[in-house]
């Protein structure tokens, strides 16, 4: 990994390609914040703005500081973690795909919690990307991809579905299921409705969030699946792959970002004032400034 020194943001900035419209900010560009990865996925905000993402192939969590726009090591081993989120305590949940387990990470001594562990005392696919509502309840996917570092046979679930943990942690239900292959996914601040984008049926749904923890109304949202997903304060929707492209709440394009990379994993909004959309895409994490506020 290699960090970026100021007179290189410098550089990158009189560079970079520019985009005049749209949700980025007037005359931004397109910024490589670090490199030397091997596949980085699962960014995601705390509350000071800085982001923590994984490197999955290598095992590490890393940190990108919001203040002096750094990345270093977070954690390593990380159970070789995918997708991250936080919850409402200032903890990391992260989607363990080591073992087929959802973690519960602390900030302050690096330990974990074993939160999920398979569900109907079978191992689950392999969590992939979470969001934990306001009240703590965490919905996750859980899509198969065989990795190379797994010590286990076939699915044993059957099929690849969502599914939902209550707040305290002893409820494991399906919440979505009929699905190809989800992965990307999040739901929006007042927690009534989750996005969930089915990467292998190419397709993005929006679902009702019922308090029990179950999802109505699942509707088409896109025509497009997603690895990773984020929402801005205006309600527009980002989703990932061939670089980042940006739905408005009706499901309409609005925007689209060339990434210079093969694949785009995932996104989120970083910096102090969350205008900073950091973007994961394999080998190297990037950023750009943008017009509106992001959602943690």
């Amino acid at each position: 990994m290699k960090g970026l020194s100021v007179a290189g943001l410098v550089a990158i900035l009189s560079s970079g390609t520019a985009f005049a419209e749209g949700i980025v900010e007037p005359g931004a560009r397109l910024e490589k914040i670090a490199d030397g990865f091997v596949f980085t996925e699962g960014p995601a905000t705390d509350q000071d703005g800085n982001i923590y993402f994984t490197d999955q192939p290598n095992d590490r969590i890393h940190k990108w500081t919001a203040a002096d726009n750094k990345v270093t090591v977070f954690l390593e081993p990380s159970g070789r973690s995918n997708g991250l989120t936080f919850d409402q305590k200032g903890r990391l949940v992260a989607c363990a795909d080591e073992k087929n387990e959802l973690w519960l990470v602390s900030l302050a001594n690096k330990t974990h919690t074993v939160l999920v562990k398979g569900y109907e005392s079978k191992l689950l696919n392999g969590p992939n990307d979470a969001w934990v509502r306001p009240d703590g309840g965490i919905y996750f996917t859980d899509p198969f991809y065989k990795r190379p570092y797994w010590q286990r046979g076939a699915m044993e679930q059957d099929g690849q579905h969502v599914y939902f943990l209550s707040a305290n942690g002893k409820a494991l239900s399906r919440a979505a299921t009929g699905l190809v292959q989800p992965n990307g996914i999040v739901g929006t601040p007042d927690g009534r409705t989750l996005f969930v984008a089915d990467i292998g049926d190419n397709k993005t749904y929006r679902y009702d969030i019922q308090a029990d923890g179950s999802l109505s109304n699942r509707a088409l949202f896109c025509n497009l699946g997603s690895d990773g997903m984020a929402l801005d304060s205006a309600g527009n929707l980002y989703l990932t792959g061939k670089g980042v492209t940006v739905f408005d709440r009706a499901g309409q394009q609005i925007d689209h970002i060339d990434v210079p990379e093969a694949w785009t994993g995932n996104v989120a909004f970083g910096g102090k004032d969350l205008k900073l959309l950091f973007i994961t895409a394999s080998k190297g994490v990037y950023g750009i400034r943008t017009r509106v506020t992001g959602i943690r």
